[in-house]
């Protein structure tokens, strides 16, 4: 029966606003019911499961989608909560981003992906995670979170896709973490952008495409106090440059451009291809890889972009 159930701690359930699942607590191998979908779940509540020595409370796995739904729809807002201490607070932001990327491996990579990688990119995103839980930067992705949930959710998949790019080079494990964080991070200046822009769901004028444009100057300013590496910055700054010198914000042309970047570049072109948007109808993976081989040739490195078509066909990962 206990495989039935998924613990959670019990500040993962959300005070004042509840979603469409029961809560549950455990006692030996039995589950009673504590709180109905709908059902209110105070402060109160918690401390009286705290104070019994509660350290969980339990979930159905077939409301998992409803809990993971609810808790996602209110990060930003919950993660600024002063209210909620500052570990609860962690703990949301770790879990909901390892949902995240779970995901992402389920439902968006081929079932050909070797259970090593799998572990590999998990304890990537584990430790860049971790970091991303420190006060400074929990408040930071708080209030991107909060301006725009769907830049968040966009930067963990290119953070899966340009990891598996990297895996596939013999960099150092403390450099893939910062190029995971760097990943991760890349949309961050985005915060500075209005949201009747982002959001747009026509064409953009040349003013609104030019104040878009800022976001990688933005990002790399808003994580400038942050304890990040050149390769992490690099790729906050650098992700929309282009070989032939047609990106921004630089302008930088080919051996410019350093690898960890390249990989992120592709990694965030094709999700946002992939992806529906206010502007566009999102399209699937294959039309997606033969938009970007026929139409950015000369913008993307070919030699990375081969293998991420490896990677995403299920063979020669290395």
């Amino acid at each position: 029966m206990s495989h039935d159930f998924f613990p959670v701690l019990p500040s993962l359930v959300l005070r004042s606003t509840r979603g469409n699942y029961d809560i549950y607590i455990r006692s030996d191998d039995s589950f009673a019911l504590y709180a109905k979908a709908g059902d209110s779940f105070t402060e109160h509540h918690e401390r009286i499961l705290l104070n019994s020595g509660r350290k969980n409370v339990y979930i159905r796995h077939d409301q998992r989608p409803e809990y993971f739904n609810h808790i996602t729809s209110l990060l930003g807002e919950t993660l600024l909560d002063e209210k909620i201490p500052r570990p609860a607070r962690a703990q949301i932001f770790y879990e909901t981003s390892l949902g995240i990327v779970e995901e992402i491996f389920t439902e968006e990579l081929p079932p050909h992906i070797d259970r090593s990688q799998f572990d590999r990119v998990f304890e990537f995103v584990t430790k860049g995670v971790s970091f991303l839980t420190l006060e400074n930067s929990l408040q930071t992705m708080g209030s991107i979170i909060a301006h725009d949930y769907q830049t968040y959710s966009h930067s963990l998949h290119v953070f899966v896709y340009s990891q598996l790019i990297l895996q596939t080079y013999s960099f150092a494990e403390r450099d893939m973490v910062q190029f995971g964080l760097g990943a991760i991070l890349h949309d961050i200046g985005k915060r500075k952008i209005p949201e009747t822009i982002l959001g747009k769901p026509g064409k953009l004028t040349d003013r609104e495409r030019l104040y878009i444009n800022t976001h990688p100057i933005h990002g790399a300013g808003v994580c400038a106090r942050l304890p990040l590496s050149q390769d992490a910055l690099n790729c906050i700054l650098f992700h929309h440059e282009k070989l032939d010198g047609s990106g921004y914000p630089c302008g930088l042309k080919d051996a410019d451009i350093p690898l960890p970047v390249r990989a992120v570049t592709i990694a965030d072109i094709y999700d946002a291809i992939r992806s529906s948007r206010p502007y566009s109808e999102g399209t699937d993976a294959f039309r997606t890889l033969r938009i970007m081989k026929e139409e950015m040739s000369t913008q993307i490195d070919m030699n990375v972009f081969r293998r991420f078509i490896e990677i995403l066909s299920g063979h020669g990962i290395i």
